[in-house]
C-alpha cells in the first residue's frame, strides 16, 4: 500500500517493501529503508503464530501496511505484511531504533501527543499501545480497547485526552485515552465502513470522518454531536465514492479530501468550527495514491507514474496551482524514480469492504406462492424453476 507522510521536514513514501525519505526544503541524502533486510520472527514463535492466525511468517511479504510520523518527526513507525512493528528514529540520522511483532495485520498506526508510546490498530478489531522508550525496545504490546469489526482509522487528539476509532460497521468510537474501556461517546451517521479520520489542528475539539457512502462529516465527537455533512458523490457526480484520505494544512485552514480510483482531489476550508466549505477541485493525471502538506503548507500528490511520481502545489492568492520547475520537485522526484518498486498487491483495498446483501427468503416466497397456485389450478402446468407439482391421488379399481 502506498502511502505519503510528513515526518519533520522529510516527505516519507512507501512502496512496496521500501520507504524512501527525501529532505523537503535541503540538498541532503535520501534515506531508503528496506523491509526485507530486517530480522523475521524465531521459527518457534512462528510455529505458535499459524496456530493461532492464518498464513503466519511464511505466507506474509515485506510490503508495508501502515506508515505514521511522530508530531515532533523525531520518530516514525511502520509495520508491515509480517506483522512486525518498525520504529525509526530521524535524529541525529535515520536508524531502526526497534522490531517488534503484532499478533495480527495492522490497518492504522498513530503517536500519542506526547510521543510515549505507538497505537497500533489491527485487522481483528483491536488496539495495542507499544513503548517508544529506548529502554522499552523489546516490551510487547498492550491491549487497550476493541471492536466487534475490523479497524480502519485512528487518531488520539492533540490534549491526548482522547483515542478515537473507526470499523467497518460505520461505527466512530470515542474513548479516554487513559482508561479506554471508559466510552466518551458514539458518532453514528455514516451508512458504510469509515475510512478515515482526521482531527484538524485549528479546531482540535472536532473530527473530520470519510466513509464509503462518500460523505464527509464534520463532529463535536466529545457529545458525538454531527455538525455537517458533505457529499462528494453529487460534487464528482459520480454514483459510488469512498474517502480515503484527510488531511490539512498545518495551520489547518486547509482541507484536503483524497478519493479512492478517482483523478482529483477536493479542497476544503475551514472558515469556523461548525462547518467546512468547498474551495476547489484539483484535476490530476491519474488517480493519486496518497497526499500530505509538508511544514510550509504545500501540497504533495503521490502518484503511481514511471516518469512523475509526485505532484507539487502551492497556494497562491485565492486558488492552488501546481508547481512545474522547483528544484524541491526534482530532487524528491528524482529520488522516488530512483527507489521506487512495483507496487504489491498486499494492503487494504477499499472497494473490498463493501458488504454484500442478498436476499435469502426470495426463493422461498417463489416458491410458496406457486405452491398455492398449483393447489388453487391443479391443471396448470409446472413452473420451469423446479417447483414440484402436487401429487395426485390414485383410487384402486372396485
Amino acid at each position: 500500500m502506498a502511502t505519503a507522510v510528513i515526518c519533520g521536514e522529510w516527505i516519507v513514501t512507501t512502496s512496496g517493501n521500501k520507504l524512501t525519505a527525501v529532505h523537503t526544503r535541503e540538498s541532503r541524502d535520501a534515506f531508503v529503508f528496506d523491509c526485507s533486510q530486517v530480522e523475521l520472527k524465531p521459527k518457534e514463535a512462528v510455529a505458535s503464530d499459524n496456530s493461532r492466525d492464518e498464513g503466519g511468517e511464511g505466507a506474509g511479504s515485506d510490503a508495508v501496511l501502515a506508515v505514521a510520523a511522530s508530531p515532533s518527526g523525531r520518530l516514525l513507525a511502520l509495520t508491515d505484511d509480517r506483522k512486525r512493528l518498525l520504529l525509526l528514529a530521524t535524529q541525529p540520522t535515520w536508524h531502526l531504533q526497534s522490531c517488534r511483532w503484532v499478533t495480527r495485520r495492522c490497518t492504522a498506526l498513530v503517536f500519542s501527543a506526547d510521543e510515549e508510546c505507538v497505537w497500533v490498530a489491527d485487522k481483528s478489531g483491536d488496539v495495542y499501545s507499544f513503548s517508544t522508550s529506548h529502554t522499552h525496545t523489546h516490551t510487547p504490546g498492550h491491549l487497550q480497547l476493541g471492536h466487534l469489526s475490523m479497524l480502519l482509522a485512528l487518531v488520539v487528539t492533540a490534549d491526548d485526552r482522547y483515542v478515537i476509532t473507526a470499523d467497518r460497521d460505520e461505527k466512530i468510537r470515542v474513548s479516554h485515552k487513559s482508561a479506554p474501556h471508559n466510552i466518551q461517546a458514539f458518532c453514528l451517521a455514516h451508512t458504510e465502513f469509515v475510512s478515515a479520520l482526521f482531527v484538524p489542528p485549528r479546531y482540535p475539539d472536532r473530527l473530520l470522518s470519510g466513509s464509503g457512502d462518500g460523505t464527509v462529516k464534520l463532529w463535536d465527537y466529545a457529545t458525538g454531536q454531527r455538525l455537517q455533512s458533505l457529499d462528494l458523490r453529487e460534487t464528482h457526480q459520480e454514483e459510488s465514492v469512498c474517502i480515503k484520505r484527510i488531511t490539512s494544512s498545518p495551520d489547518g485552514h486547509h482541507i484536503a479530501v483524497l478519493c479512492d480510483r478517482l483523478p482529483r482531489l477536493q479542497l476544503f476550508e475551514m472558515t469556523s468550527g461548525s462547518e467546512a466549505t468547498p474551495t476547489q477541485c484539483l484535476p490530476l493525471p491519474q488517480s493519486p495514491l496518497d497526499t500530505t502538506f509538508d511544514p510550509q503548507g504545500r501540497l504533495w500528490v503521490l502518484l503511481d507514474d514511471k516518469h512523475t511520481p509526485v505532484l507539487l502545489f502551492t497556494h497562491t492568492s485565492q486558488h492552488w496551482e501546481c508547481v512545474a520547475e522547483q528544484p524541491d520537485l526534482k530532487r524528491v522526484s528524482e529520488a522516488l524514480l530512483t527507489h521506487s518498486v512495483p507496487l504489491p498487491e498486499a494492503g487494504l483495498r477499499l472497494q473490498q469492504l463493501y458488504k454484500v446483501g442478498f436476499d435469502n427468503t426470495a426463493t422461498y416466497r417463489q416458491r410458496k406462492e406457486q405452491r398455492l397456485q398449483e393447489r388453487r389450478d391443479p391443471s396448470a402446468p409446472p413452473q420451469a424453476n423446479g417447483a414440484k407439482k402436487p401429487r395426485q391421488q390414485h383410487t384402486s379399481p372396485s
